[in-house]
């Protein structure tokens, strides 16, 4: 008796513990930094929230791809290139949560698209 109330017990807290995963998701489009600390992504779904200066930051921001070959720049460093990102979203705020890594592509991936925004 007291076994099976002891297992009952571990199941119990492991449950309450046991936080839900998110799914990644890959994401591919402009990925674009036009002033300091502001990173969006223009994708076929929408604009993508990735960090605003002064306020909200995604998870991971280290793990942003960049390829100084494959850039635009538009207002001194900053500017934008086209890439993929392993993210989790948050879709009902158009938020990236965490960015788990990803990879720069050439500008014309992007540029010849026909789902994607002209940048």
């Amino acid at each position: 008796m007291k076994r099976s109330l002891l297992i009952l017990a571990i199941i119990s807290f492991i449950s309450v513990i046991a936080l839900p995963v998110k799914a990644i998701e890959t994401r591919c489009g402009w990925l674009a930094n036009p002033t300091p600390a502001n990173w969006y992504l223009r994708d076929r779904d929408g604009t993508w929230l990735i960090s605003s200066q002064g306020g909200y930051q995604a998870g991971g921001m280290d793990n942003l791809p960049s390829d100084e070959k494959e850039y635009v720049k538009t207002n001194g460093y900053h500017g934008y290139g086209c890439a993929c990102l392993n993210v989790s979203t948050d879709s009902n705020r158009m938020r990236i949560t965490m960015i788990q890594g990803g990879e720069a592509l050439p500008l014309s991936t992007c540029r010849e698209d026909p789902n994607l925004p002209k940048e």
